[in-house]
């Protein structure tokens, strides 16, 4: 190890830089993050150092650099454009026994500024040394999204019960496993989800006399988005790794599921049209019951849990039962494969509103609101519609729509099985028939639709022309 990482207190204490420009100002801002009284040495500033020194954050000496200036302070920063001034400062520096760090010279350094993940009061520190600092920022950004917001909170949560946690049990072992159930368990996960009074109301049972070996199960409802691994969210990847049952739909990309915990129990209640392998009441039962056996639930669902996909009445029982829960919302499916084909959703030229609607078929009718989903100027896209295809482009033109409105039928949107199909309310059913697409598809009606031949970007990886998995018809 060539550099001893450390964290030292810098409140107050006296730092100098010496150079004004943007290399500076980053070096600075890290300083004063961190409270230490900085002076600036350099005839000019940037202006956003000079703002700061007009605003008295900073001390600013318009002046070239002295050798005077170094004596007092607990380090210097040299960041001129001048390397063998740079160099000078380094070596009066070394002279006071004072640490130095120089810019883009890591031989004239004696301490480095890492990059930081800052999360305070948890601040995490990476540097390679003097090898590459473009890999350090590489990993802090990795990092960045493995370590949420909340952990600073969290810290702060443990520095309030620290003194308690010692008074309740004595033995280091005691203390040790009380930390790693809250660190891990749901006290956390209430800080993350931002359910503060919850989570201290955990950790006052947890500090119960007979709350020991005591665990509290909880249900994630998380959106796994429309196909793509990659359009998960931070927290959804957190959780699906943390849960020790799974819960997961039909819409749930294999890859996706892959990324579960690979000891967790897997429970599929996939619904399909005339077949559910389990009824939406028996779901809600099954989600509450295993909760309450103090089990981490994952309810995995295909795009956002909130967009036909029946979250709120899961969570209406869980409410009802009692069972503490958090939803984490994805990309729905509209988005998701709305972007993914290069159709925008709205345009100032083409659509200024946009209507999700469910095309799901009940006793072979939609009962939907067709004069309002007949509108010009919108974006109507149907969840669920490819049964009811021949119904849709009925009834809108009936209420209205041109039969050249265009239309896109789109197929297992954002994955490697991504298709389109492209056409009008008149030729759509014939694009159709002839090529029957495989669920799940998503319709998207409007003139948006016209945008896709100019913006499309997505090419599916074994697509090898766009013509190969696009069927149009004008």
């Amino acid at each position: 190890m060539d550099f001893l990482p450390i964290f030292q207190d810098m409140r107050g204490k006296p730092c100098l830089v010496v150079g004004g420009g943007a290399t500076s100002a980053r070096k600075i801002n890290s300083l004063l993050r961190a409270a230490a009284a900085v002076t600036v040495v350099a005839p000019d500033l940037v202006d956003a150092l000079a703002r700061k020194a007009e605003r008295g954050e900073i001390r600013h000496l318009p002046r070239r650099f002295e050798p005077s200036d170094i004596p007092g302070n607990r380090l210097v920063i040299a960041a001129t454009d001048d390397r063998g001034v740079n160099r000078r400062i380094a070596e009066l520096a070394g002279q006071h026994d004072v640490p130095v760090n120089v810019v883009d010279d890591p031989e004239a350094c004696t301490f480095l500024l890492p990059s930081v993940v800052d999360r305070s009061p948890v601040v995490v520190a990476v540097s390679t040394g003097k090898a590459s600092p473009v890999l350090a920022r590489l990993l802090r950004t990795r990092l960045e999204s493995l370590i949420p917001a909340g952990y600073g909170r969290l810290a702060e949560l443990c520095a309030r019960y620290r003194d308690r946690v010692k008074e309740r049990f004595e033995e280091q072992r005691e203390r040790r496993r009380f930390w790693d159930r809250v660190l891990e368990g749901a006290v956390a996960e209430r800080i993350f989800a931002g359910q503060f009074a919850e989570a201290e109301a955990v950790i006052e049972q947890e500090l119960a006399p007979d709350a020991l070996e005591s665990d509290t199960g909880e249900v994630y409802l998380v959106g796994a988005g429309p196909g793509d691994p990659d359009l998960l969210t931070f927290r959804a990847l957190r959780l699906m790794q943390q849960a020790d049952v799974v819960v997961y739909d039909r819409l749930v990309a294999e890859p996706i599921l892959e990324m579960t915990r690979r000891d967790a129990r897997r429970i599929y209640v996939g619904k399909q049209r005339n077949h559910h392998a389990m009824r939406q009441e028996e779901i809600n039962r099954l989600l509450a019951d295993l909760a309450k056996d103090g089990h981490r639930v994952l309810r995995l669902k295909g795009g956002d849990p909130f967009i036909f996909g029946r979250g709120g009445e899961e969570i209406d029982t869980l409410a009802a039962e009692g069972v503490p829960f958090q939803v984490v919302p994805g990309i729905t499916a509209a988005a998701g494969c709305a972007s993914y084909t290069g159709i925008p959703l709205t345009h100032r030229d083409y659509a200024q509103s946009v209507t999700f609607v469910t095309g799901h078929l009940k006793d072979g009718t939609m009962n939907l609101n067709w004069p309002a989903l007949a509108q010009p100027n919108q974006t109507v896209v149907f969840y669920m519609g490819l049964a009811g295809l021949p119904i849709i482009v009925d009834r809108l033109i009936a209420h209205g729509v041109s039969h050249t409105m265009p239309v896109a039928l789109i197929q297992q949107g954002t994955t490697h099985r991504q298709r389109v199909y492209s056409g009008t309310l008149s030729t759509i059913l014939d694009l159709v028939e002839a090529d029957p697409p495989e669920p799940p598809t998503l319709i998207i009606v409007g003139e948006v639709v016209k945008l896709r031949e100019k913006l499309s970007w997505f090419r599916p990886p074994d697509e090898p022309h766009q013509g190969a998995t696009t069927r149009i018809l004008a």
